[in-house]
């Protein structure tokens, strides 16, 4: 498949994909404005920025990624354009960056589609003095486009899986091209460097993982501490997770709700939009629970917490003496492992784990991680650690020590895009 042909079949697409993404704004509720002259790249009113970075962060979790990167820029004074395709990465962005937004220097956008005539009116209204695409987003119009305008891009944080390398090599032309007009990769690990070069890729320099220069916001992980000493429970947290884990969980919490001294299970769906429908399945389990969003403390006979907030795992991670990490227990590549092992709690994941393949396999050898096979066993692995308090501490400290001796990617991607950062106009 060549560019030409890509951009055809994309086209030919864009009805469905519209009608995909309006039911998901449906369901996730948010301000998604699909029709939006910025998602055709037509910017509603002047760029205030002159020469600004451009970030693209495509989703929540991307946008918390970009975090440590960002604060950096913000320091040195940058101008920041910051991009997302959903509008649940652009509420984070907003929410993570508002004082920076507020003051004029940060500015959000929605990433045009991927048109050749949206990519090039993006450019030109905007006129970055590079593009950092956060970790795996490759699109061929938009690459052709920041090229034609002298746009040097860069992958950052880069990750790419062998089933990303499958899909790349199905693409056939058009992806090898769009990755060739990279001017530079920062990846996560060796392994993601091979095979984003399999890929067609520019030579890769490996600067780490973002991830482990996050901190935690203070405020909650003090509120945190507080709310689980005022309740005086064990609390496990089973976050992040994915449609069809839900289920499996709260069967697997029944099983000990009614044991004597059972901790408070901590339910955090990954997606805004199925807060209610774990509500539902809590309610009709016949388990009590009460919900974050409801501001108050669970009484002593609930058994789960549904943590129905957003903005706010820092705080569930710090109020637990053991975390379940979930989207790994399907076929869904699993979520961040990196934030609970700041928090210093134990971490259990599932079989699952390729989108974080490399931080998982570490974090078990050094032993802050353990992987379970299904929920059940992930839940029993939890209460046999708060059964053995040495061994939960002993964890504890390994989850810490592992994530500080990952630090640094920051400092090594600055360095590496010092040349682009200076550049002017």
């Amino acid at each position: 498949m060549n560019r030409g042909v890509y951009t055809l079949a994309l086209r030919a697409l864009a009805p469905l994909i519209w009608l995909w993404m309006a039911h998901r704004a449906r369901r996730a509720g948010g301000r998604w404005e699909i029709f939006s002259p910025e998602r055709f790249g037509r910017s509603e009113s002047p760029s205030s920025l002159t020469d600004p970075v451009w970030v693209h962060a495509v989703s929540l979790g991307e946008t918390r990624a970009a975090q440590p990167l960002l604060n950096a820029m913000l320091e040195r004074g940058l101008p920041i354009l910051l991009t997302h395709v959903t509008a649940t990465g652009r509420a984070e962005g907003e929410r993570l960056f508002g004082d920076a937004i507020a003051r004029g220097q940060l500015r959000q956008a929605w990433l045009p589609y991927d048109f050749p005539g949206a990519t090039r009116r993006f450019m030109a209204a905007h006129r970055p003095r590079c593009g950092l695409l956060m970790e795996r987003e490759i699109w061929p119009n938009l690459l052709a486009a920041a090229r034609d305008a002298n746009v040097p891009m860069a992958l950052v944080s880069a990750r790419y899986s062998e089933s990303s390398l499958r899909q790349a090599r199905r693409m056939g032309g058009v992806m090898r091209e769009a990755l060739a007009r990279l001017d530079m990769v920062l990846a996560q690990t060796a392994e993601d460097a091979g095979r984003l070069a399999q890929a067609g890729a520019p030579a890769a320099v490996v600067t780490g993982n973002l991830k482990f220069d996050l901190v935690l916001p203070h405020a909650q992980v003090e509120e945190g501490r507080a709310w689980r000493a005022q309740l005086g429970r064990c609390i496990v947290a089973v976050a992040s997770t994915r449609e069809g884990e839900d289920s499996l969980f709260i069967e697997a919490i029944k099983r000990h709700a009614a044991a004597p001294g059972a901790p408070l299970f901590l339910l955090i769906p990954r997606h805004p939009q199925r807060f209610d429908e774990a509500a539902r399945m809590l309610s009709d389990s016949g388990l009590g629970f009460a919900r974050r969003s409801a501001g108050t403390v669970p009484r002593p006979e609930a058994a789960v917490l549904l943590g129905d907030t957003l903005g706010e795992m820092a705080f569930y991670y710090a109020a637990s003496d053991v975390a379940i990490v979930a989207g790994s227990f399907a076929p869904l590549g699993g979520q961040n492992l990196i934030e609970a092992c700041a928090a210093g709690v134990p971490v259990i994941v599932g079989p699952h784990t390729f989108n974080f393949k490399q931080a998982a396999e570490d974090a078990i050898e050094a032993g802050a991680v353990s992987r379970a096979a299904d929920p059940g066993q992930a839940v029993d692995m939890a209460m046999a650690f708060l059964q053995d308090e040495p061994r939960r501490q002993q964890t504890s400290r390994a989850a810490r020590t592992w994530f500080d001796q990952h630090a640094g990617a920051t400092a090594r991607t600055m360095a590496a895009l010092e040349p682009w950062l200076d550049r002017g106009r």
